[in-house]
């Protein structure tokens, strides 16, 4: 009698701990947003935002100072903007950055030693101005 007893008790909390786990589940599951709900809001962030860069020059020696100047919209003043190259297919962060002013615009002092055609971009975050080239003979 007390064995089955034990074994009924054993069922019991089996039951309830399984039935317990399967309701668990199904509220995660459905309290997971679907990825296509999520997508428009990322979208349409991205299109709120926006960053121009103008070279002061189209060719420059190696080495040789020039300026990219831009604006920004959709980000904090005081954004950190970062210069990005085109270095065999992908594009690898320079160590030329500064931050925007309070109306969103930034000026940035450039060098570059790689001779030919290089395709620049501004970056701020997920964030990239329209492609750019200087030439550096």
């Amino acid at each position: 009698m007390i064995v089955s007893k034990r074994n009924s008790m054993r069922l019991a909390a089996v039951t309830a701990v399984s039935v317990l786990s399967i309701g668990l589940a199904g509220t995660a599951i459905a309290a997971t947003p679907s990825a296509p709900a999520a997508q428009p809001v990322a979208a349409s962030a991205a299109a709120q935002t926006g960053i121009t860069a103008k070279p002061s020059v189209t060719s420059v020696r190696a080495w040789e100072l020039f300026r990219v100047n831009g604006t920004t919209t959709g980000l904090k003043p005081g954004t950190k903007v970062t210069l990005q190259q085109k270095q065999h297919g992908k594009w690898v962060t320079l160590p030329a950055s500064v931050n925007t002013n309070r109306n969103g615009a930034y000026s940035l002092g450039v060098k570059l030693g790689i001779k030919g055609l290089n395709e620049l971009r501004i970056v701020s975050g997920n964030t990239a101005s329209p492609v750019f080239t200087v030439t550096v003979r």
